[in-house]
């Protein structure tokens, strides 16, 4: 199957998206990239790719194949695609592209499928769901595979899993667990994605709102600081003690969350869970409670629940769905319960996705070269790219910092004073 996309015409739209993207992205779409034409370090591997087809995605992938590479492309979320993206990198050399904004559920899988059957040397995936398919429906070639990585917490989650009952068949790196990506993408990245998709969707003020946040993790975060400074009244659940504390000394309330489901006017999931919020939640929230989640899965807000409770259900904008309770009561949920940025608005801002992507590069790049020499287990991003991505985001910025002095490096790795 050659690339399927929704519509070909709209290449040269989606190429301005991308020219946008790069011009915000100089560490993958300059540094990176130039160093790779050059260099030629993926020249005639195989990367199968499931990610968010945006304009960003685009930056990283053309830069693969300015490497060398050839890559196949599918969506990693059937509501996500930039339909205009989609079509202007299925007319470049060395990429190949399956995917289209609504894509039903056999038809997202299929587009994994065709790039799983084409026997990839890296994988790249964002939630684990290549992942899986390699090593439940195709065990002989995630065998043959090199090395792959993950760009999610969600997924690097289920490689966890997969290591620990022993099937992982080759090494993974989760980019995401890079301290470039996490502490940027995961907070400042989501935070900012998040409340714009769900500005987008309804328009609401936020200012006086109570905004209740589930997980507080770096996503979790990220959201809870940007609702906050747009003057919402915040509250966080948790079930980690640790980040629960964390979040009440970052002056939050926190709560159980059938406790903050009766104060909440918005309703934000961001902890890679099922069932975060569910029936006895919605049994008891006000009447206009908006839902929305930030985590990768649709399961975070249990929708069955609340399809089963409605009596009436109807589509009020685009992108949100009223439920009318037996009590008369509406509930609003916003992206069917999928990714509000990315389904509602356009995903992350480019320059935070530079630095997800430049670490996704470079880890491909690292695969290649230690190809046999490392062990079917989960590694983190060496240190040595993770600094190198913040040097080279630094200079983008015009911003130079101190260098130890040979004294200062004595001093500090020894241990007589």
């Amino acid at each position: 199957m050659a690339s399927r996309v929704r519509d070909p015409a709209l290449a040269d739209r989606g190429a301005l998206q991308i020219e946008w993207a790069e011009m915000h992205m100089p560490v993958v779409a300059k540094f990176i990239r130039e160093r790779f034409t050059r260099e030629k370090p993926l020249q005639g591997v195989r990367i199968g790719a499931v990610l968010h087809v945006t304009k960003e995605t685009a930056a990283l992938v053309r830069t693969l194949a300015a490497g060398g590479a050839e890559v196949r492309l599918a969506a990693s979320n059937p509501l996500s695609t930039q339909d205009d993206v989609a079509a202007a990198l299925a007319r470049e050399e060395g990429i190949e592209v399956c995917a289209w904004r609504g894509m039903n559920e056999e038809e997202y899988f299929s587009c994994i499928r065709w790039v799983t059957e084409w026997r990839p040397n890296i994988v790249i995936d964002d939630g684990g769901d290549l992942h899986a398919m390699l090593h439940r429906e195709y065990p002989e070639i995630a065998a043959s595979v090199w090395g792959g990585t993950e760009e999610t917490t969600t997924g690097v989650i289920r490689l966890r899993a997969m290591e620990k009952d022993g099937v992982l068949k080759y090494p993974a790196i989760a980019v995401n667990d890079a301290r470039t990506k996490m502490m940027f993408d995961n907070r400042y990245g989501t935070g900012q994605s998040t409340i714009d998709g769900i500005l987008r969707a309804t328009n609401i003020l936020f200012a006086g709102k109570v905004v209740v946040v589930a997980g507080y993790g770096w996503v979790g975060r990220g959201i809870a600081l940007r609702a906050r400074g747009m003057g919402a009244r915040v509250i966080v659940t948790e079930v980690d003690p640790i980040r629960a504390l964390e979040a009440v000394m970052d002056g939050f309330d926190v709560m159980p969350m059938i406790e903050a489901a009766r104060r909440g006017d918005v309703f934000i999931t961001a902890t890679g869970d099922k069932k975060v919020i569910r029936r006895e939640h919605f049994e008891v929230m006000k009447d206009g409670a908006i839902l929305a989640n930030a985590g990768h899965f649709n399961v975070e807000i249990w929708v069955p629940d609340l399809e089963e409770m409605a009596v009436a259900k109807r589509q009020v904008r685009p992108y949100v769905t009223e439920y009318r309770l037996t009590d008369g009561r509406r509930i609003y949920l916003l992206a069917e319960g999928r990714l509000v940025n990315l389904v509602a608005a356009e995903g992350h801002p480019s320059e935070v996705m530079d630095m997800s992507f430049a670490n996704q590069a470079l880890s491909a790049e690292y695969l290649v070269k230690n190809r046999g020499k490392l062990e079917p287990r989960v590694y983190v991003v060496p240190r040595e790219i993770d600094e190198e991505v913040a040097r080279l985001k630094l200079k983008a910025m015009g911003i130079s910092i101190d260098t130890l002095t040979e004294e200062q490096k004595e001093y500090l790795s020894s241990w007589q004073l």
